[in-house]
């Protein structure tokens, strides 16, 4: 995993340890790294910070934390600091709201340290017996563990990565794309009619992939990809220059790019394009970069350039051979904005391929390098763009911060405190810096200038384009209730808002999907890791609700008027389970899906342990499958295929009543969930999603797995959201 000096993680008896880079605020809310070393140990489940590599089993840590059921973490992504690039990840303590910000220069390195730590994390609520005590009806503690929605398992034993799922997809559906040709050693793919966003213009603008293999590992492709520095013209022949005109977060950020001209046709004028660019890194190792054209009011086109559009595009890098090598797929969906667009659709194919042939240029790229991949290219293509990443020119005086660079801090503190026991709010879980050694701190850093790394505090994606629609909102009545969020309006029948239509003709209606479509553990699967394909639901869907309000609204199963609370007047022997999908913004909308069954709990063991188990055991169990049944490329490699445990990815809200459990699911709780949602929400009403949900098996005894209920949602139209009055 590395090596103990090269800043790696390392596992040895029962211990990972590595070095890590702390961040604390400066003045002005500035970040600015310490190294540490940080040990790992498995059997106390001890997170442990030394100044230098410990010489035995007994020194002093200088801190220490456990990790256990109040401990998330958080995936905060790429960030450029002090003209360095790092991933980052955030430890919270939900008990007291302390944070420590972590950070490494890879992020395979930083992949490996959030998965390890989350490990620890769920290896303690395994341990643990769940609470089938009964539990009334309240708020719950919640629990977060933001991270790629691709987690397979609370068992400590299924952690292993020699062990992990590595199917594909946990959908069976068919494949969208036809090969139509081969070109450079890349087989080249056209997407059918079938539910294709661009239907409407397939002849014109159809999305076109390449497909490739290149020998080298993920990572070092992904840095490759998203890199903007002079290293890419050693593979993209298209790329003049580029801008990155706002950092949106860590896996976010707008681009302006400028194309070169000598590879257009003769006569064709200069092309610009306006990017929002989005990636994340899946467990599997596999990098998703994706990227579609935004609107920004502080970019136009370049002078002399007309600006070509791009419907959606980007990367997906997975890992074949171990690691070694990576089958790389490229896809685009361009309008070049050409004069009498039906003339030149031959012209306008061969410039996208001509764009795709990239992915030839990286193969022979890194087959040229073979032997220096990856090692000091990669953290100089990194270099390269650190001050692109600010809009400004790298400045020479720049260096590489090797290990010898980050000298250990003289002397040790007298002290053996817990991370969690910090009180400075601003320093949350460390001891402020001496005199001298904040003194070495700048000596690190002679190039940072304080100007290149004040950011000015911005919408996030997902709360802007609520913002957007809440404007743009229907003002008059919908068919089913009310669109202002005024004080006049009436009380919801929850349940109701919401149509049904098992036809899959009418937009924003809701229906139940086909279970087969959906992959579960099979009752082998402990042995032979192989999935079966649904043959039913435990619970039958019998309402949703399709929200507006102007904050967060929870626990919907407990309000009067709604359909939950109408059985329980009734005195019905009726259980429900309710999904509460919650999407921030400043317009926060819900999609509330109502599962029935007609048995008592107590029936089904693994369910009547959810259902009255603690946060932290449904965590580890409560899975769903999402599926994009119809949408463009882009909307459905940013959703996934994968079976993902949500308690791990988002924040999640348990209510249990009388006769029902109600989750809900805060969307924009983690940096890729904010990504994957504004992707989604523009181009909702072009959407068919479907979802499954279950409660993980993991013994023999809980194998075959079972779907809890399955959901359809057809072109939902955020304008035509419900809005109610709090009660």
């Amino acid at each position: 995993m590395g090596s103990r000096e090269g800043g790696g993680e390392e596992e040895k008896g029962g211990k990972v340890e590595g070095w890590l880079y702390l961040f604390r605020y400066k003045r002005f809310g500035l970040h600015y790294p310490r190294k540490r070393y940080f040990v790992l140990d498995r059997h106390r489940n001890a997170l442990d910070c030394f100044r230098d590599v410990p010489d035995d089993e007994v020194q002093v840590p200088v801190r220490s934390a456990n990790i256990d059921s109040c401990i998330r973490v958080n995936d905060n992504g790429r960030e450029n600091i002090m003209g360095n690039v790092f991933f980052l990840f955030t430890l919270h303590n939900t008990s007291n709201d302390r944070k420590l910000k972590l950070g490494t220069r890879s992020s395979e390195e930083a992949a490996k340290w959030i998965n390890t730590l989350m490990e620890a994390k769920f290896k303690e609520c395994a341990m643990e017996e769940p609470n089938v005590a009964i539990f009334s009806k309240r708020r719950c503690t919640s629990l977060r563990l933001c991270r790629s929605s691709l987690a397979h398992s609370a068992d400590w034993n299924f952690f292993s990565s020699s062990q992990r799922d590595r199917i594909i997809s946990d959908v069976i559906e068919p494949s969208p794309w036809t090969i139509f040709g081969c070109d450079n050693g890349l087989r080249l793919f056209k997407e059918g009619r079938k539910g294709n966003l661009y239907s409407k213009h397939h002849d014109n603008n159809s999305p076109i992939m390449a497909v490739g293999v290149v020998g080298a590992s993920p990572e070092a492709i992904f840095h490759e990809v998203i890199s903007l520095g002079p290293s890419r013209s050693e593979w993209d022949c298209c790329f003049d220059q580029a801008t990155i005109i706002e950092h949106l977060d860590g896996h976010t950020d707008i681009i302006h790019v400028k194309f070169r001209i000598d590879w257009l046709p003769r006569g064709m004028k200069p092309r610009d394009v306006l990017i929002r660019r989005f990636w994340r890194r899946e467990e599997d190792g596999t990098y998703v970069i994706l990227f579609h054209s935004v609107y920004h009011q502080k970019c136009q086109p370049y002078k002399g350039c007309k600006r070509a559009y791009f419907k959606g595009g980007g990367y997906v890098i997975t890992p074949i051979n171990q690691g070694k090598e990576s089958v790389v797929k490229h896809m685009l969906a361009i309008d070049w904005k050409l004069w009498v667009p039906r003339l030149f659709t031959s012209a306008r194919e061969h410039i996208t391929i001509r764009m795709l042939e990239r992915v030839a240029a990286l193969r022979e790229m890194f087959r040229a390098q073979q032997g220096q991949y990856p090692g000091a290219d990669v953290r100089f293509s990194l270099r390269e763009e650190a001050g692109l990443d600010l809009q400004l020119p790298v400045q020479k005086g720049i260096q590489e911060h090797t290990e010898g660079s980050w000298k250990s801090d003289a002397g040790a503190v007298g002290m053996n405190g817990s991370f969690l026991e910090a009180n400075d709010t601003d320093d949350e879980f460390f001891d402020f810096l001496d005199e001298s050694e904040y003194e070495q701190q700048e000596d690190m850093w002679t190039s940072y200038s304080p100007s290149q790394n004040l950011y000015q505090a911005r919408w996030s994606p997902a709360a802007a384009l609520m913002k957007r629609l809440h404007g743009l909102a229907v003002q008059t009545r919908s068919c089913i209730g009310e669109t202002s969020l005024s004080d006049d309006a009436p009380s919801c029948s929850y349940g109701s808002t919401l149509l049904k239509d098992s036809s899959f003709s009418l937009a924003s209606t809701w229906a139940s999907a086909d279970p087969s479509t959906f992959l579960i553990r099979g009752i082998t699967y402990l042995r032979d890791r192989k999935k079966i394909a649904a043959s039913g639901t435990l619970m039958e869907l019998v309402a949703a609700d399709w929200l507006k309000s102007d904050k967060r609204e929870d626990d919907l199963s407990g309000r009067s008027g709604g359909i939950v609370q109408k059985h329980v007047a009734q005195f019905s022997n009726e259980f429900f389970f309710v999904v509460n999908f919650q999407i921030p913004g400043s317009t926060t909308y819900s999609l509330a899906l109502y599962y029935m069954m007609n048995m008592p709990v107590e029936n089904i063991p693994l369910l009547k342990r959810f259902v009255r188990g603690d946060d932290a055991y449904r965590n580890s169990r409560f899975k769903l499958i999402p599926h994009v049944a119809e949408g463009s490329w882009i909307v459905k490699q940013s959703v996934g295929k994968k079976a993902c445990l949500i308690g791990r990815a988002l924040e999640v809200k348990y209510f249990h009543g009388t006769n029902y459990l109600e989750v809900d699911i805060d969307i924009g709780s983690s940096t890729v969930a904010k990504g994957v949602t504004s992707l989604v929400l523009g181009c909702l009403t072009n959407l068919v999603i479907e979802m499954a949900f279950l409660i993980q098996g993991n013994s023999d005894e809980e194998l075959p797995e079972f779907l809890l209920g399955t959901c359809r949602l057809n072109h939902l139209d955020p304008s035509k959201a419900v809005s109610f009055r709090s009660h």
